[in-house]
């Protein structure tokens, strides 16, 4: 199997060649690119082609938010996991609706941070304990709209996606449902279809909002 393309970007030097060090000593990991702002993001993205993205929050030039929005514009595909040191919340949400797929606190252990790449691989949406709650509590604070019927979600779609919110994992999913990883990821794929979405990030969003488990 091949190694999981991972590009950074932190305007931290040290903290960027400890990443570089990290992953290329890894096995299943490879650094391909390291960049201390977001100018570029989407073109940089064309070059290097990463898997996924490890992207800091606060930049100079262009931020991370805002470099998330130019990536998924144009790379829908790649995986961008946001880090920060903070737990804001107006950064959390802008960072979420922008398209990122996993929230990790810059103060995670590096198995941590290697354990939500190879998570938003697998199709999860790694987020640090701390932030998933705090995401939770964002949205129960959020107007909440009646559950829609035309969403026509089964009774196991509707399992699943509850286990999402929660924070589980695709292969978590499987084993507490008792069904195998393929079946999950088909049923995922059914979710994502009826809810009009293309991630886990913004399934969880839409069940939240909605009132949907």
């Amino acid at each position: 199997m091949s190694s999981i393309k991972v590009s950074i970007y932190d305007d931290n030097p040290s903290r960027l060649e400890a990443l570089r060090m990290l992953l290329d000593g890894m096995p299943g990991t490879e650094c391909v690119g390291v960049f201390s702002d977001g100018r570029n993001a989407a073109q940089t993205v064309a070059d290097k082609q990463p898997d996924v993205i490890l992207m800091d929050i606060d930049m100079p030039y262009v931020d991370g938010i805002e470099a998330v929005k130019n990536i998924k514009s144009q790379h829908p595909e790649v995986k961008i996991i946001m880090q920060t040191v903070f737990e804001d919340e107006r950064k959390i949400i802008s960072a979420i609706c922008a398209g990122a797929d996993g929230y990790i606190l810059k103060q995670a252990s590096p198995v941590q941070l290697v354990d939500g790449i190879m998570e938003v691989m697998d199709g999860g949406a790694p987020m640090t304990p701390t932030i998933a709650s705090r995401v939770l509590k964002i949205f129960s604070k959020t107007n909440i709209v009646p559950p829609s019927e035309e969403n026509d979600l089964t009774k196991r779609e509707k399992e699943i996606l509850k286990l999402l919110v929660e924070g589980y994992s695709y292969k978590m999913i499987a084993d507490k449902c008792f069904i195998s990883y393929a079946t999950v990821n088909t049923h995922v794929s059914h979710i994502y279809s009826k809810l009009q979405v293309n991630s886990v990030a913004g399934a969880v969003s839409k069940a939240l909002k909605e009132n949907l488990v």
